[in-house]
């Protein structure tokens, strides 16, 4: 029994502008060959897992330039992008399966409770793989990446917590309350990536410190909340088949 509740920024209406996705320009950023779900075995049926809305791509270059007059030869080091529905699905089951492994639980052993409450947890990350476009997956939109930093030698920045982590670590402000020195950093590290996100017209996941998008309808439920008395909508939706590649 999965979790099929709509989350509040999917009531937020779509006019797709139509823009194309193209190839991420990556020799400009830091970046995993083979794709880090390649490696568990997502299928992107022979193309670039490397893709974005063509205003994405410009947006983070601006976001990378300015990173860049803060810190010189640091890079935004890109985790994963367009992401096709058929992958979205791979990765929620993989990491329902990943939980019960954790919690030392089979899928023949559950009971309904238990196997609702995974699935759960399970959704407090990964959206639904919803094929119904006026639901999709903020990455199967095109415009929605998840993104880290990497230093002047080319290392990746310790953010306190990995990228699609299932932990209260993943939520942006986790470390904001911690006194201790190395919770400070690690926080800093994070509103650092947020301010270069933001610079160039980005919204940040609100669970997660990795997770941003722009012109989406998680961008414009965010856009909403800070703005109440105007209206947003999204002008990126799920893409179509005229719009891939």
């Amino acid at each position: 029994m999965k979790n099929k509740t709509q989350k509040p920024y999917q009531q937020i209406p779509i006019a797709d502008c139509g823009e194309p996705l193209i190839a991420i320009p990556l020799e400009k950023f830091a970046v995993e060959i083979p794709h880090p779900y390649e490696k568990l075995g997502a299928d992107y049926n022979g193309r670039s897992p490397y893709y974005l809305r063509q205003g994405i791509v410009q947006a983070l270059l601006q976001a990378q330039d300015h990173l860049q007059q803060r810190h010189p030869g640091w890079q935004i080091k890109i985790f994963d992008a367009y992401r096709p529905i058929e992958v979205q699905q791979f990765m929620v089951n993989y990491a329902f399966n990943l939980l019960l492994k954790q919690r030392g639980l089979t899928k023949e052993n559950l009971s309904p409770e238990i196997e609702q409450n995974c699935w759960e947890e399970v959704y407090k990350i990964w959206a639904i793989p919803s094929e119904n476009e006026a639901t999709p997956p903020p990455h199967s939109t095109g415009a929605a990446v998840d993104i880290t930093l990497v230093d002047l030698d080319g290392n990746t920045i310790d953010m306190g917590g990995e990228i699609d982590e299932l932990s209260q670590r993943s939520q942006p402000d986790f470390y904001s309350q911690i006194s201790e020195p190395q919770a400070l950093e690690y926080h800093a590290r994070r509103q650092l990536l947020n301010e270069v996100m933001v610079f160039a017209g980005f919204r940040r996941h609100p669970g997660e410190w990795w997770h941003f998008s722009r012109g989406d309808q998680m961008w414009a439920w965010q856009e909403q909340q800070a703005n109440p008395s105007e209206k947003f909508i999204a002008y990126y939706g799920a893409v179509t088949s005229i719009l891939k590649f």
